[in-house]
C-alpha cells in the first residue's frame, strides 16, 4: 500500500480498472480530509460527519466498481458531490423528523425505542411535562384526539378513522394539523420544551 502513495491518480485508476482494492483506498485516503470537513461543516456533529463519511465512500467504490465514474482528473469534486447529496438527503430527514413529547413527558422516541437519553436530557423532559399538558389543551379536541390515539395508543391512522368515524385522509389531516398547531402554540407562547 506505501507503494500506491507515490503513485499519480491516473496511475491509480488504471489499477482500480483492474480491481485492485489497495488502490481505492489510497485514493479514498487522500480526498478524506477535504470530504470529512465539508461533511462536517454542513452537518456540524463529529459523529453525523463520521458516519455521512463512511456512507460516501461506500457509495464511491460502489459506482467505482459499477462503472460510473469515468477517470477524468476530477475524482475529488465528484466524491464531494455524492458526500454533499448524502448529507442534504441525511437533513431533509432530520428536518422532517418532529419532536413530539407525550402529555405525561415522555419523548415519542422512547415509545419505539429511538432515544438513548442522558441525564441532562431526563432533567429537561421532566420540566416540560406541564408546558406540554397546556399546549395540549390549545389545540382542537379532534387533534389532540388523534394525536393521542396514535402516540399512546399505537394505533395506525385507519384504526383512528374507524374509531373517530372519519376517513382515513381526515384522521391523517388531523394528526398534520396537530403538529403544525403545536409548533404554532410554542412559537406564539414562546414555549421552550
Amino acid at each position: 500500500m506505501s507503494m500506491l502513495k507515490n503513485l499519480n491518480e491516473e496511475t491509480l485508476f488504471e489499477l482500480i480498472r483492474k480491481n485492485d482494492q489497495n488502490a481505492i483506498a489510497e485514493l479514498l485516503q487522500r480526498n478524506k480530509s477535504k470530504i470529512f470537513t465539508a461533511i462536517y461543516l454542513l452537518v456540524k456533529d463529529r459523529y453525523i460527519a463520521e458516519d455521512l463519511f463512511q456512507e460516501t465512500c461506500i457509495k464511491v467504490i460502489t459506482k467505482i466498481r459499477d462503472g460510473k465514474y469515468t477517470e477524468d482528473g476530477k475524482f475529488c469534486p465528484w466524491a464531494m458531490r455524492i458526500a454533499r447529496n448524502l448529507t442534504i438527503d441525511h437533513m431533509r430527514v432530520a428536518k422532517r423528523m418532529v419532536k413530539v413529547t407525550l402529555p405525561d413527558g415522555r419523548d415519542i422516541c422512547e415509545l419505539i425505542g429511538l432515544c438513548d437519553e442522558n441525564k441532562e436530557d431526563a432533567v429537561m423532559r421532566t420540566q416540560s411535562h406541564g408546558r406540554v399538558r397546556k399546549m395540549l389543551e390549545l389545540i382542537p379536541y379532534e387533534q389532540r384526539e388523534t394525536l393521542i390515539l396514535r402516540l399512546y395508543g399505537d394505533m395506525s391512522f385507519k384504526e383512528i378513522a374507524e374509531l373517530t368515524g372519519v376517513s382515513l385522509n381526515t384522521a391523517l389531516g388531523r394528526m398534520r394539523y396537530a403538529l403544525i398547531n403545536l409548533r404554532k402554540v410554542m412559537e406564539t407562547k414562546k414555549i421552550m420544551l
